[in-house]
């Protein structure tokens, strides 16, 4: 499997409330609304969008990614109103290696509702199915405790704590690292 197989043409991705699409410059109020969110910013590698321009160059970006067939993210649309709440994506993907992990961030007013659940489940499916992945992890922020919760309800288990595992806005920070298994993986959750 290549990368270009399944980012060449990237493929929707829709569950009960969402549909999981390509992002695009018309994206750039509603990723900003959620971008310019201290809240939302503060476990993330990112600084907080402090301008439309800000949110404009980062699609800008995955747009460029896109184009060039390389992993990219999937912006995260609720099917009921068709706005755009988060992103989610595969941060890395070794096809040689048959792993990946997987990143993701989502407006605070979607927070505890069970969406990112929703968006990375739909990921985990195609990553085990058509990427033909045996492993997905997921790292974060030891302080993060929303994003071990999604990491759980996915599946996944808890390998350990990277100790200073990253170096983020000036700062090094400790990691929890997840991961599931493709035989630990059940495509019914």
């Amino acid at each position: 499997m290549e990368i270009e197989q399944v980012y060449g043409s990237l493929p929707v991705l829709e569950t009960e409330r969402l549909r999981l699409r390509r992002v695009s410059m018309q994206d750039a109020d509603q990723m900003y609304a959620y971008a310019s969110d201290d809240e939302v910013a503060k476990y993330v590698t990112w600084e907080t969008h402090r301008s439309i321009d800000d949110s404009k160059r980062f699609i800008q970006f995955i747009l460029a990614q896109y184009a060039k067939h390389d992993i990219a993210p999937w912006g995260i649309e609720l099917k009921e109103s068709g706005r755009l709440v988060g992103t989610v994506d595969f941060v890395w993907w070794k096809p040689e290696q048959q792993t990946a992990e997987i990143g993701y961030v989502l407006a605070r007013d979607c927070w505890g509702q069970g969406i990112m659940t929703e968006a990375a489940s739909a990921l985990l499916k195609l990553g085990f199915g058509r990427m033909e992945l045996v492993r997905v992890q997921a790292r974060c922020l030891v302080e993060n405790i929303g994003s071990q919760r999604v990491m759980e309800k996915i599946g996944m288990s808890y390998e350990g704590t990277v100790r200073k595992g990253i170096k983020v806005k000036g700062q090094h920070w400790d990691l929890k690292l997840y991961s599931i298994l493709k035989e630990e993986f059940d495509p019914s959750r």
